[in-house]
Order: C-alpha cells, then structure tokens, then sequence
C-alpha cells in the first residue's frame, strides 16, 4: 500500500470521528403497539430522519426497534416513537443504549 496523504488521514479521521457521533439505541414499546401500524409508522419515521435499524414485532405483543443515527434525529425519532401512530397507545417504553454496534445500512421491518 502507497503512502498515505493528507486527504486520506483527513478522510479517516472524519469516518472514526463520525461513527463515535453515531449513536444506537434498543426501544422495546409496550401498550396497544401491534395492529395499528407502528411499523410502518416507524419505517417512515426513520426514512424521513435518516434513521437505520430495524423494527419488528415480538411475541409478547411489543414492538423492538433498534435505531441508529445522529443527533438530534435520533432523539426526534425516539421521541415520535414514544407517541407513536394515531390509532396505538404507548404504554412504556424502555430504551437501551447500544455500545459498539454494528453498522446499519437501511431501516427495515422485519417479519
């Protein structure tokens, strides 16, 4: 490998920089979240926010989502989830700070 030039320590400083900025979070939503919407809502939410992860639907009739992205998007997107679509009702909502997570590349509903 040639030598490296300014632009390119520049360029690497910024990614490391970037992905330290870069913030991930597990919410685990309860209440009346499954059959209204909410995945949708929250695939939405994250495609209008920049927001990438997943959500899905667990068997004990929450919603998971895991986020990732930058603030303060991802503080706006937890806070609409919070709310969540017109028709559910969040009861609880806990949420868990990710260290060292993978990257995300999209948002998707998983099934």
């Amino acid at each position: 490998m040639g030598a490296m030039n300014v632009m390119d320590t520049y360029e690497m400083n910024n990614k490391n920089e970037s992905k330290k900025n870069l913030k991930t979070y597990k919410l685990l939503i309860s209440g009346r979240v499954q059959g209204v919407g909410f995945r949708y809502f929250a695939e939405d939410k994250a495609r209008i926010l920049q927001i990438n992860g997943y959500v899905r639907n667990t068997i004990d009739n929450k919603v998971e989502i895991l986020c990732q992205g930058y603030e303060p998007n991802i503080d706006t997107f937890i806070k609409q989830m919070q709310r969540g679509p017109t028709f559910a009702n969040v009861k609880d909502i806990k949420i868990t700070e990710i260290k060292d997570a993978q990257i995300f590349n999209s948002f998707e509903i998983k099934f």
